[in-house]
């Protein structure tokens, strides 16, 4: 889907990938490339630590190599693509007709709302503190998207997330449902 969605950004739309936010390492700026870098270590010692009893049983399977390929990098680049979809095209078209504020929150409340999530509707637990941290978390990705107009950075913070957040659980389930 990541690839279907970049070529229709690229031959349908007729732009070009930097217009929608990948911009080069080369011009990224000094504190950008800074910035991405320690966010990125910092976050996978935290989410490391948060998620050290899921990630050892994970790592203890014999087929650890096998769930790299078929669970994580899935996972992160999942999270390429929602990138790509709301912020790179719709916040970013949003915010070119509407402004910053009303683009941002807008296409903010469509990715919080939308398809992608709209499964914690159905969740048994009460579904209000999810769409809260979906909403805030979307929110700082939506500003530091408009700030630095750098695609490359949500990307990837979304994409790590999702790996130790989805990808960890999904197979702590199929590890329950396996044992059953």
């Amino acid at each position: 889907m990541l690839g279907f969605a970049l070529l229709l950004v690229r031959f349908v739309a007729g732009l070009r990938l930097s217009q929608i936010g990948f911009q080069p390492w080369r011009e990224w700026s000094a504190t950008e490339k800074s910035y991405c870098v320690q966010a990125f270590l910092i976050a996978n010692v935290v989410f490391s630590l948060v998620f050290a009893a899921r990630l050892r049983v994970i790592l203890a399977e014999p087929s650890v190599l096998e769930r790299v390929w078929t669970v994580f990098l899935p996972y992160f680049l999942w999270g390429f693509y929602q990138e790509v979809v709301y912020r790179g095209i719709l916040q970013t078209e949003l915010v070119r007709r509407w402004g910053s504020p009303g683009g941002i929150l807008v296409s903010n409340a469509l990715y919080t709302f939308g398809p992608l999530h709209f499964y914690h509707f159905s969740q048994t637990s009460p579904a209000l503190p999810m769409f809260a941290a979906i909403f805030a978390i979307g929110l700082f990705f939506a500003v530091l998207f408009r700030r630095s107009g750098n695609l490359w950075m949500v990307a990837i913070f979304h994409g790590t997330g999702d790996v130790y957040i989805e990808g960890t659980l999904q197979q702590m389930m199929a590890k329950t449902v396996d044992a059953a």
